[in-house]
């Protein structure tokens, strides 16, 4: 009987977005406006494409952007957590389910040799194409009407579950530990025992403070955290129950 730790990516493992980061390879720094301007919502994975094409144009290799990657700092307490997570993996499966890419989380995960600590990343695929450019695609299709048209994280989670379940393994409860509005969907459908952690202060604790006013309050226990330490303080209390 196992806990499941899902982690979103930006803003939760690292204390920053992987994908606007990248923008400190760029010429200047920054990016052309017509460039800038030619993001659509809910089509953020198709604006990275053409972000990547710029900076394989400008001839930005494949080194330079991975200098830039293992560069972004973790959020605090982070490696502290995972850590304690690894010395206790009897106790918990980890997942990821991101709007990065594999790419940028392999590099930053690897760079501190916590990549093996993850049982499974969902991300949207990444790889450099025979011109050296920085190659995205969308993880998968999916109906969700809350969700960007390249990832619905409920509906990995889901699934990841559900597989799970065929083979054998049975989570106690899940643990989501996220910032973003992406975290929304997947969230709102835990259950009784689960746990959602949003980082205090984004938007996702702002969304589920006001979640909380409906008349139909979330069924998961809200627990909010500023660093890694608090969320291994409430991982400890979960494993004592």
């Amino acid at each position: 009987m196992k806990i499941l730790l899902v982690f979103d990516f930006d803003n939760t493992i690292i204390d920053d977005n992987s994908d606007t980061w990248i923008v400190r390879c760029a010429p200047d720094k920054r990016l052309p406006i017509e460039l800038q301007e030619s993001y659509q919502k809910g089509f953020w994975t198709e604006f990275m494409g053409r972000v990547f094409k710029y900076l394989g144009d400008e001839g930005v290799r494949e080194d330079e952007m991975r200098r830039a990657m293992t560069s972004i700092p973790f959020s605090p307490g982070m490696l502290e957590l995972f850590s304690f997570i690894r010395k206790n993996k009897e106790t918990f499966d980890c997942i990821i389910i991101s709007d990065s890419n594999s790419v940028f989380i392999e590099w930053i995960l690897e760079a501190v040799n916590f990549h093996d600590m993850f049982d499974k990343v969902f991300t949207n695929p990444a790889a450099f194409n025979s011109h050296g450019h920085l190659t995205v695609e969308n993880y998968h299709a999916h109906s969700c009407k809350r969700c960007p048209k390249n990832l619905c994280k409920n509906v990995v989670l889901v699934e990841f579950v559900d597989k799970q379940l065929q083979q054998g393994v049975n989570y106690t409860r899940i643990v989501y530990i996220g910032d973003g509005g992406n975290d929304v969907c997947p969230v709102t459908f835990l259950k009784k025992n689960d746990v959602a952690m949003p980082r205090k202060g984004y938007t996702l604790q702002k969304t589920l403070s006001r979640m909380s006013q409906n008349p139909e309050p979330m069924e998961s226990s809200v627990v909010t955290w500023s660093s890694g330490v608090e969320i291994i303080s409430y991982l400890q209390f979960l494993i004592k129950e």
